[in-house]
């Protein structure tokens, strides 16, 4: 018979399943960021004990491997000082002619629409080091950011 009409099981045409990846870098966190990564192994270290179904275990296990790695090499970032921009700090600025505020934070606390930018997106690292008033070039153009203000 040929290879091309056997079938072993349901079990070979399924998706593969995949480790969530984990970031490239330090897994620097914001204080807020340590506190939630804590929420979430503790949120699915509940589901787990309440789960009978062994794809469900096994989707809850995968994300717990990944939330006590993040918990485990989690560096806690101290506040930001000074009037440059740097990891948690606050920073308004003009970018193609619209004022956006955004803060500086770790890549599992990250949510562009509620203004918190991953610390390793493009635009947190154009903005790492600059002063109010500053003009940065962003995206291949000169001068595409305005920074108007840096709040610790």
């Amino acid at each position: 018979m040929s290879v091309a009409f056997r079938r072993e099981g349901d079990d070979e045409h399924l998706e593969p399943k995949f480790e969530l990846p984990i970031p490239a870098g330090p897994n620097l966190v914001t204080e807020r960021g340590v506190a939630m990564i804590a929420a979430r192994v503790e949120a699915l270290e509940a589901e787990l004990a309440g789960l009978s179904d062994e794809t469900e275990i096994k989707r809850v296990k995968r994300d717990l491997r990944y939330w006590r790695t993040r918990q485990a090499t989690a560096q806690v970032m101290p506040p930001p000082v000074g009037a440059a921009v740097a990891f948690g700090s606050t920073v308004t600025f003009r970018l193609n002619g619209k004022e956006r505020t955004v803060t500086l934070v770790g890549d599992d606390e990250a949510d562009p629409a509620a203004g918190l930018l991953s610390f390793t997106a493009p635009l947190s690292r154009a903005l790492l080091s600059a002063e109010a008033g500053d003009e940065l070039d962003f995206g291949g153009k000169d001068s595409a950011i305005t920074v108007i203000d840096v709040k610790a």
